[in-house]
């Protein structure tokens, strides 16, 4: 009897880790990924990245929580300061892995793979979901955004907000250049091909002249004097 307490609280703790595993990879991290030019790319690189990113579609609430995020300014500012980070760089240079290339061919000779791209529309519960939508509190929420005086006044105001004049003088900051340089120069931007810029790659290639080198400095070692013998008294 006293293990039911410990029993009833490990069950919460699981299940309390589900549900944040379950959020995580919701439709919050879809519409965050999909409003980020340097993260729009990350389902299109993995199989089962792009299957979570499709279930995710299919829910009514991923296109709630865009539609709210649209109507904030503050959302084009981080997109354009993603834009010009170096981060952009490296996910757009992830096309040039072949081992990208590989997973995907991989995921198209596994029928698990298109099981579980199909199981969101053979799924009753998200046909219920967007029937349903027109009567959620987020969507008529945004119905009535327009009649809110300070939607507005965020707008007006975005030209003076910190982030957006940072934004404005990047541009001028030598930093910004020193960070593309860097990624640029990073054989981990280009992911698999970034052996070929590696310098440890070409340092663990034997020298082939090492072979014809040796002889020759045997040769010309000079050969060690004899010992002299010792003194008879």
């Amino acid at each position: 009897m006293k293990l039911t307490p410990l029993v009833s609280a490990l069950g919460l703790a699981l299940a309390s880790q589900f549900a944040l595993a379950q959020q995580a990879s919701g439709p919050e991290q879809t519409a965050a990924q999909l409003m980020d030019p340097a993260k729009v790319v990350q389902p299109m690189q993995d199989p089962k990245a792009a299957v979570q990113a499709m279930t995710n579609l299919m829910d009514p609430a991923t296109m709630m929580i865009m539609m709210q995020r649209s109507m904030d300014p503050a959302t084009y500012t981080k997109m354009a300061q993603s834009g010009m980070s170096p981060d952009i760089m490296r996910a757009y240079m992830g096309f040039l892995d072949p081992a990208m290339y590989t997973r995907w061919l991989a995921a198209a000779m596994d029928p698990n793979f298109y099981t579980a791209a199909m199981a969101p529309m053979l799924n009753p519960n998200m046909y219920f979901k967007w029937m349903m939508a027109p009567l959620d509190p987020r969507m008529l929420q945004m119905a009535l955004a327009p009649l809110n005086p300070a939607l507005y006044m965020n707008w007006a105001m975005a030209p003076l907000a910190p982030a957006n004049l940072n934004l404005m003088m990047a541009p001028l900051n030598p930093n910004l250049y020193a960070q593309w340089i860097a990624a640029a120069m990073n054989p981990q931007t280009y992911g698999t091909w970034g052996a070929f810029l590696n310098p440890a790659t070409y340092g663990n290639i034997p020298n082939p002249f090492t072979a014809l080198t040796q002889p020759a400095q045997q040769q010309q070692a000079p050969a060690a004097a004899p010992a002299k013998p010792a003194d008879k008294k």
